[in-house]
């Protein structure tokens, strides 16, 4: 297509877990211009996730070529990413070349050590210090697997980062090595109420913190694209944050007691709690949700869900019962309900409020009469339960009810999902007319830098409704299939010694 003609945006760059997608946000509201590339899934043993950080790199670069071809580089005002949380890699600052592969969020390699960590009484401080809690699920323990495992030197050319750490210095051309707030708060190795890397964390976990990136507000510019790496030059790269939190800043929860989820290859509800650090919560992650470029800090509790929508690639992919993802929402429909059927898709442990590493994924209440269409809906069905179960653990620990639940991501299409959703939770379940709220969140943290939105205020007006899906008044039967659901997760737990 040919260039937009005076049409200013701002560029996403959206580095997901099964791919990247760029997408153009434009200032007057039309439509979005997107370019999107899928990288390949590495599964070396059961357990292990990893990717090729050169093929991320490469997929993103493509796809913000595309991006700025279509809208005119003249148009693009700035640059703001996003990415899958958690996974890590190394490379070497001299030759950019990283060693090996990354291991991703979902990886579960690390569970001994996490273990081993427990035991020796090292979880009050960790949970104190980062509000999270000892799991594999988190960058540390993986980052000093890498250390232990393969041939990497512990000196100045060492580089340790997450995936935006890595798009920013290839975007930069190595210029510049930074992580935001949001994406460090997830490493296990930062003090979350300095924002700043914790000697005795790194220490305990065996990570050199000379080793790390600088942590960067959010919202700021931190570099412009260079002149050597591959995209046009001289874009400002003015915001950065991990999927989740920039989805709750694209659904505009700007304010205390606004709560998303998003339905990606796993889920995440996060929670606004305000400016004030909240001291640990029982079966909730505290996280930062974003900082802005005058220093202000906004937190948020986290329930994070390992697999939903992973759960569909694996109706299509594993279990071969559908062609395509769309598939899913009317093959669900085609029947009124699982007939007894509880799929648990613990495929990666389960995480809040559960966490536990050693759970795995189980199928109960099969009959004769089970077919693929019963199965299908259990795995929908099974997201909502999720769902249910970590806002029922936030709302319990922080005594604030939820109020309503604004909901995006890829399942969120499916008007069976919403409305079971609504009918567990018993609040109004929102969905917005722009469902990509990952991208827009990465968007507006980079506008707001360059006074593109001139305020938060201004960012939440952007928001628009587009359905709500309101609960039913009796929850007779929506408590009794939730006590089921909760017999086939104790089915599921402790599973592998």
């Amino acid at each position: 297509m040919s260039p937009t003609t005076n049409a200013p945006c701002v560029i996403a760059i959206d580095a997901g877990t099964t791919g990247v997608r760029s997408r153009a946000v434009f200032l007057d509201g039309r439509p979005a211009v997107a370019a999107y590339r899928e990288f390949a899934q590495h599964y070396p043993t059961p357990g292990w996730v990893e990717h090729d950080a050169t093929e991320i790199w490469n997929v993103a670069a493509e796809t913000l070529r595309q991006v700025v071809s279509d809208v005119g580089r003249a148009n693009v005002v700035a640059i703001g990413i996003t990415n899958q949380r958690e996974t890590v890699l190394a490379w070497n600052r001299s030759t950019g070349e990283p060693y090996g592969t990354a291991i991703v969020w979902q990886d579960r390699r690390t569970a001994t050590r996490c273990d081993e960590l427990a035991a020796a009484g090292h979880l009050g401080l960790i949970r104190e210090r980062t509000g999270l809690v000892l799991d594999p699920y988190f960058s540390g323990t993986k980052a000093a697997w890498l250390l232990d495992n393969r041939d990497i030197a512990v000196d100045d050319d060492l580089a340790i980062g997450t995936i935006d750490s890595w798009l920013v210095w290839n975007l930069t051309g190595g210029r510049r090595f930074v992580t935001d707030v949001t994406n460090a708060s997830r490493t296990m190795l930062c003090d979350i109420r300095t924002c700043s890397w914790d000697a005795e964390l790194c220490e305990l976990l065996g990570v050199p913190i000379d080793a790390l990136a600088e942590i960067v507000p959010s919202s700021g510019r931190v570099g412009t694209t260079a002149p050597d790496c591959g995209v046009p030059e001289g874009i400002p790269i003015s915001g950065i944050a991990g999927d989740q939190q920039a989805a709750l800043f694209g659904q505009a929860c700007v304010r205390p007691g606004m709560a998303k989820n998003t339905y990606g290859t796993g889920s995440f509800v996060l929670l606004n709690v305000g400016e004030t650090c909240p001291a640990p919560t029982e079966g909730m992650l505290t996280t930062v949700a974003w900082k802005l470029a005058d220093g202000t800090t906004t937190y948020a509790l986290e329930g994070s869900i390992f697999i939903t929508g992973a759960a569909i690639q694996w109706l299509r992919d594993g279990l071969q019962i559908i062609d395509d993802a769309a598939e899913t929402g009317p093959l669900a429909e085609s029947v009124t309900d699982t007939g007894g059927v509880y799929v648990v898709p613990a495929f990666a442990g389960l995480g809040s409020p559960w966490w536990d590493p050693y759970a795995r994924g189980a199928i109960v209440g099969i009959t004769r009469g089970t077919g693929r269409a019963e199965i299908v809906r259990a795995v929908v069905e099974s997201m909502a339960y999720q769902t249910r179960d970590v806002v029922d653990a936030m709302t319990a620990a922080s005594g604030t009810p939820l109020v309503e639940l604004r909901v995006d991501g890829g399942a969120s299409v499916m008007n069976l999902l919403c409305q079971f959703q609504a009918d567990q939770l018993g609040v109004a379940v929102q969905r917005p007319v722009d469902q990509e709220t990952t991208a827009l969140g990465a968007a507006y943290l980079a506008g707001l830098a360059e006074g593109v939105w001139a305020s938060v205020d201004d960012v939440g007006r952007q928001w628009g409704l587009e359905a709500e899906f309101i609960p039913a008044d009796d929850r007779t039967a929506a408590e009794a299939l939730h006590g089921q659901w909760l017999r086939a997760v104790e089915r599921s737990r402790h599973w592998v010694s």
